[in-house]
C-alpha cells in the first residue's frame, strides 16, 4: 500500500515539512510497512521557497537587502536542484511584517524584492519563480525595477521618491540601463490573485487598509498608480491598468509584467509541477493533505484542493482525504472538488495558543485514527 502525504503548513504551528512528518507517524504506527512518499507543499505563498528547495534538494541563500522601508534586513530565497531555477518569496524583502505603527505606507517599496531577484539573475538562472503574497508595499513594483537599473523620472529628469507616494511626480521612464540579464531570465508570478492595478477592485482599495494605508492614502495611492500605468502606456506601450492580476502585491504584478519577461500562474499549480507530485503519486492508493483551515476559500487555490485535483488526474480512484487544525463553514463544495473526507485535528475545544502547541500531537494522533479505519475497513489493492 501506498501513501502520498503532502499538506501544507498548519501556520503558527508547523511547517509542511513537519506536518508532512507529524502526518507520517501516525500513519507508521498502523501500517509500518506501507509505501510513503513525503511532499511537503505550498500554494506559492509562506512556505514556497522551503518547499521547493526540499523537493528538488536545492540550496538556501541569504543576502543583504533593504526592507521596505529602507532599513537593512536579511532575506532568504532558493536554488532548486537543477540550479537554472531560483524561488523566491516577495515577503522575505518586501513584507508586511516589516510594517509598524510608525512605518509609512506611502513609501513602502518593493526595492529588496529587486535585490534578490538582482541576485538570482546573476548567478545565472534562467527561471525566477516568485511567489508575491504578503506584502507591505503599494509601489506597482516601481522599487523592484529601480533595483534591476530602470530609472523613473520626475519632469526636471531627477529620480522620484520611493514608494506608492511618490508615483505622482512621474513623468518618465528610461529603461536604458536594465540589467540585460534580466530578460534572459523567465520569471513565473506565483499568485492567485486575479484584482486589476487600479480602479474600486484595485490594488490600494482591496489591499491597502491591511497595509495601513487610511481612505485618504488609499484615494491617492489609487490615483498614483493609474497615473504609473498612464506613464507605461506611454513610454513602453504597454496597457497594465485593468490586467488581472496587476494589482496582486500592491502592483508588483503590473511591475514584472512591464520591466520583466514575466507570466503569471496559479502558485499550487506551480508547486505541483515542481515537485513533481503527479508522477509520486503514480500507484498510490491515499493521499493525505491539509493545512491550518479549511473552509469554503480553500476551493480558490489552495493546496488541499490543488494537490486533490492533481492526484485525481492521476487516478481518479485515489482516496484524497483532508487534516485541518480548523474546519470552517462551506467545505460542502470541496467533496465534488477531488476531496474525498475532511477531518478536523483537535480532539477538545482549546484554546489557540494550546492547539499550536500541541499541533504536531494532534495531527499525528488523527492520522493514527485515519490509518486505523482504513485498517478495520479493508483499504483497497
Amino acid at each position: 500500500m501506498k501513501f502520498v502525504i503532502a499538506p501544507d503548513s498548519f501556520k503558527g504551528s508547523l511547517t509542511a515539512r513537519q506536518a508532512a512528518n507529524a502526518i507520517h507517524e501516525g500513519l507508521l504506527r498502523v501500517f509500518p510497512d506501507a509505501d510513503y512518499v513525503l511532499i511537503p507543499m505550498a500554494d506559492g505563498g509562506e512556505g514556497t521557497v522551503q518547499s521547493l528547495v526540499d523537493a528538488t534538494h536545492g540550496q538556501f541563500l541569504t543576502m543583504d537587502v533593504l526592507d521596505p522601508f529602507k532599513r537593512p534586513t536579511d532575506a532568504r530565497y532558493g536554488l532548486l536542484g537543477n540550479r537554472n531555477t531560483a524561488v523566491i518569496e516577495m515577503a522575505a524583502a518586501s513584507g508586511i511584517q516589516f510594517m509598524s505603527e510608525q512605518t509609512d505606507p506611502m513609501t513602502a517599496t518593493t526595492y529588496g524584492t529587486g535585490q534578490l531577484i538582482f541576485d538570482a539573475i546573476h548567478r545565472g538562472v534562467d527561471e525566477i519563480i516568485l511567489g508575491i503574497g504578503g506584502s507591505a508595499t503599494t509601489d506597482g513594483g516601481e522599487g523592484m525595477a529601480e533595483a534591476l537599473g530602470v530609472r523613473f523620472l520626475n519632469a526636471d529628469g531627477q529620480p522620484i521618491k520611493s514608494g506608492g507616494g511618490g508615483l505622482a511626480s512621474l513623468a518618465h521612464i528610461d529603461v536604458s540601463q536594465v540589467d540585460p540579464l534580466l530578460l534572459k531570465s523567465h520569471i513565473r508570478i506565483a499568485s492567485d490573485v486575479v484584482n486589476p492595478l487600479v480602479g474600486p477592485k484595485g490594488s490600494a482599495v482591496v489591499f491597502g487598509p491591511q497595509k495601513g494605508a487610511t481612505p485618504a492614502m488609499i484615494k491617492t495611492l489609487d490615483a498614483n498608480l493609474r497615473h504609473f500605468a498612464d506613464v507605461i502606456k506611454h513610454d513602453l506601450g504597454k496597457s497594465l491598468a485593468d490586467c488581472p492580476g496587476a494589482g496582486a502585491a500592491g502592483g508588483l504584478g503590473a511591475g514584472l509584467l512591464a520591466f520583466t519577461n514575466a507570466s503569471m500562474a496559479k502558485g499550487i499549480e506551480i508547486v505541483v509541477e515542481m515537485t513533481d507530485l503527479k508522477a509520486r503519486t503514480q500507484d498510490a492508493e491515499y493521499l493525505i493533505t491539509g493545512e491550518g483551515a479549511i473552509d469554503f476559500q480553500t476551493q480558490y487555490g489552495k493546496t488541499p484542493i490543488g494537490t486533490a485535483q492533481a492526484a485525481k488526474t492521476v487516478d481518479p480512484n485515489v482516496t484524497v482525504i483532508a487534516l485541518a487544525g480548523n474546519v470552517g463553514a462551506g467545505i460542502d463544495q470541496l467533496y465534488d472538488l477531488g476531496i474525498d473526507a475532511i477531518l478536523g485535528i483537535l480532539p477538545a475545544v482549546v484554546t489557540l495558543p494550546k492547539a499550536i502547541e500541541r499541533g504536531a500531537d494532534n495531527l499525528t494522533q488523527t492520522a493514527e485514527n485515519v490509518a486505523r479505519l482504513i485498517k478495520r475497513d479493508g483499504y483497497r489493492h
